[in-house]
């Protein structure tokens, strides 16, 4: 590890524009010089892009595996793998998932993350853990066990937070009674709160925007749109998302559990300030088609992976994600026609500001954290670097 980096010769994308040929000046893990031109940094390692892209390295606030592993697999070794895998993708920052579970295994789950990021010193950060349930509208349940879905009970909810303090935000139904209760108790306690798996309509999506609910996790899946009820319509959970300008969304961009036509909707109404790229990414991301598992591998579902999805075994449904960080943004372009800029900026300083770690992450600006990605014009990634230090080299790598 060298104390000072210069990575040079590349086209760099700043907040405000892409400087054509410019230099990045790393010292002790944070960036030093934004510049224009190849300037001259003694003793530093260099980098020489060749022309490529120099980004902000990858945020993904929604994942729950890659590379074979889980990150309900309750050891810290499944958190390490998975944070490795991802960086071979340009992800330099995750936030942990769970699934719906036992209560025992959301703890076991919670101490794994604990131990993992002691360690966590090859791969993307790991910033913090998101709950994924147990709390929401059992028919939109998706792919989380049914067997474990219920109300928010304040005794549980309270138990867990005071288990554990790397708990960054929690995904529930809103409609749920004492959801809106539960709502704000989380975002007194500093943690994000999001709508998820849920049939609120508009008006129970607004109650529970106005307490606290900012984010709504992976738009259109497992949330239901325009719906009837004794014959009126009503607004669903996808049309409130859209009408409150100040809600957040993600969504998942792999192409596949959003088409080109909605990703493009998603990006023409909320834009790239207000959308979030996540992988939502199973297991089996990172690995070869074919059978795998989601969620632990104890008693994990079976699924089988093909068509860049993960699908049960009867193929009627999806069942996961194993999108990587690197085919989002080639989607945004490619499928949505979102200028490469914009396509950044939803998977970099977007999700920084929805997860509150704006100040040190998600753009390229002196002080900030060195995490920066290098990718030619395919988004094909050639080397991920993490506060400073290279934690992935496509090069390294081919040998």
């Amino acid at each position: 590890m060298h104390s000072i980096l210069k990575i040079f010769n590349g086209k760099i994308i700043t907040p405000y524009r892409i400087i054509a040929n410019g230099t990045i000046v790393v010292s002790e893990g944070k960036i030093r010089e934004v510049k224009e031109g190849n300037i001259e940094v003694p003793d530093a390692l260099e980098i020489d892009t060749a022309g490529k892209y120099i980004a902000p390295g990858f945020i993904d606030i929604h994942i729950h595996g890659g590379g074979g592993h889980d990150f309900m697999d309750g050891n810290a070794d499944a958190f390490l793998k998975i944070a490795e895998t991802h960086a071979q993708y340009g992800t330099t920052s995750m936030v942990p998932t769970t699934l719906t579970s036992e209560k025992e295994d959301l703890f076991q789950t919670l101490a794994s993350y604990e131990q993992a990021k002691k360690q966590n010193s090859k791969g993307a950060k790991l910033l913090g853990m998101h709950l994924e349930g147990p709390y929401f509208a059992l028919n939109q349940r998706g792919a989380q066990d049914p067997r474990y879905i219920r109300n928010p009970d304040p005794n549980e909810y309270k138990d867990v937070l005071a288990r554990s303090s790397s708990i960054l935000r929690w995904s529930a139904a809103p409609e749920l009674p004492g959801a809106i209760e539960f709502g704000k108790y989380i975002r007194s306690k500093g943690i994000l709160a999001a709508v998820a798996h849920t049939d609120a309509i508009y008006e129970d999506v607004l109650e529970a925007f106005e307490n606290g609910y900012s984010l709504a996790t992976h738009l259109y899946s497992a949330m239901n749109g325009v719906t009837r009820r004794n014959a009126f319509r009503y607004a669903g959970t996808v049309e409130a998302a859209f009408l409150i300008d100040e809600m957040d969304v993600e969504i998942i961009a792999d192409g596949v559990h959003l088409p080109a036509p909605l990703l493009k909707l998603v990006y023409k109404i909320k834009g790239p300030g207000r959308t979030a790229l996540i992988t939502d990414a199973m297991r089996a991301a990172g690995m070869p088609p074919g059978d795998s598992i989601l969620g632990p591998l104890k008693n994990g579902l079976k699924v089988i992976v093909e068509d860049g999805v993960a699908k049960l075994p009867d193929r009627t449904s999806f069942a996961g994600s194993v999108a990587t960080a690197d085919r989002l943004v080639r989607n945004m372009i490619n499928l949505a026609g979102v200028p490469l800029p914009e396509a950044i900026q939803m998977i970099t300083s977007t999700p920084a500001r929805i997860m509150g770690v704006e100040k040190n992450k998600g753009s390229l600006l002196p002080g900030k954290d060195a995490d920066i990605v290098i990718f030619d014009d395919q988004i094909t990634i050639d080397t991920t670097i993490v506060n400073g230090n290279i934690v992935y080299s496509r090069e390294l790598a081919a040998v």
